[in-house]
C-alpha cells in the first residue's frame, strides 16, 4: 500500500458552533485515538489537502501517517463522516496504531472475470458478500481483494474458506457464509412485464371510476329531494 501523508494539528475547538466556523474556514475536524496515553485527542485538517490525499483509494479503513503538528503518527483512518448533500467529509476518526502490531479491519470484495456458468450454463453470478473481514499488520491492509469468480459453474458457490487472500492475511469472517453464486436463469424472479403491471392497475381504475359515478349519482338523487 502507498504511504498516505495528512497533515494535521491539534484542535481546541469543540462544539457544534466552532466545528461549523472550523469547517466554512477550509478545514475537517477529526480526532485520534491514542494508544500509548489513552483517551482521544482533537485535530483538524486543510479540507483540500485531506481530500488529496485519499482521492482514488477504495478503502473506508486505510493505514496513514498523520503528520501532527511535525511529529509522525502511524494512524489507522476508522471512520468518516460525510456530508449528506455534499459528500464532502465533516469529520474523520482515526486511531493511533503501532506498525508490529495486527490491526482488524473490513476490507471491500470485488469480483473479476466471467463466470464459465454465466458464459455457457447462462445462468446469473450474484455477489452475496460486499466486504471481508481479516486481521493483518497496519503495512499489510489490503485496498480491496479481487476475487476471480471465472471458474464458478452453474449452481455453484464461492464461500469464505474457498478464498486465498495470501499469508499476510488471516480471515476473520466465518467460512461457512457465501461470497458469489451463480443462479440458474429459472431460479431468478423475473421482473413483471409492462403489459402484466398495466392490467393490474386496471381493476383500481375502474373500481374508482365506479365508486365516483356511485358518488355523482347519490347527489344529483339528494338534490332532486331537495327540490320537492
Amino acid at each position: 500500500m502507498d504511504q498516505i501523508r495528512i497533515k494535521a494539528s491539534a484542535r481546541t475547538e469543540c462544539g457544534t458552533a466552532a466545528v461549523r466556523r472550523l469547517r466554512r474556514a477550509g478545514m475537517i475536524p477529526g480526532s485520534v485515538m491514542k494508544m500509548k496515553k489513552g483517551g482521544t485527542e482533537l485535530i483538524k485538517m486543510p479540507a483540500h489537502d485531506f481530500m488529496m490525499s485519499v482521492r482514488g483509494h477504495a478503502s473506508k479503513q486505510m493505514l496513514v501517517t498523520l503528520d501532527l503538528d511535525g511529529k509522525d503518527v502511524p494512524a489507522l483512518m476508522r471512520e468518516m463522516q460525510n456530508d449528506v448533500l455534499a459528500g464532502t467529509p465533516v469529520h474523520v476518526d482515526f486511531s493511533e496504531v503501532s506498525l508490529t502490531e495486527k490491526v482488524r479491519v473490513t476490507v471491500p470484495l470485488y469480483m473479476t472475470g466471467e463466470a464459465v456458468g454465466v458464459k455457457i450454463g447462462g445462468g446469473v453470478l450474484e455477489q452475496v458478500m460486499r466486504t471481508i473481514v481479516v486481521d493483518c499488520l497496519p503495512e499489510d491492509i489490503a485496498e480491496k481483494f479481487e476475487i476471480d469468480v471465472s471458474g464458478l459453474e452453474l449452481d455453484e458457490t464461492l464461500f469464505v474458506r474457498d478464498l486465498k487472500l495470501g499469508d499476510k492475511q488471516t480471515i476473520v469472517t466465518h467460512g461457512d457464509l457465501a461470497v458469489a453464486t451463480v443462479k440458474s436463469p429459472d431460479d431468478v424472479p423475473a421482473a413483471p412485464s409492462a403489459a402484466a403491471a398495466d392490467a393490474a392497475k386496471t381493476p383500481e381504475v375502474i373500481k374508482k371510476g365506479k365508486e365516483e359515478a356511485a358518488a355523482d349519482a347519490k347527489a344529483d338523487a339528494k338534490k332532486k329531494e331537495e327540490k320537492k
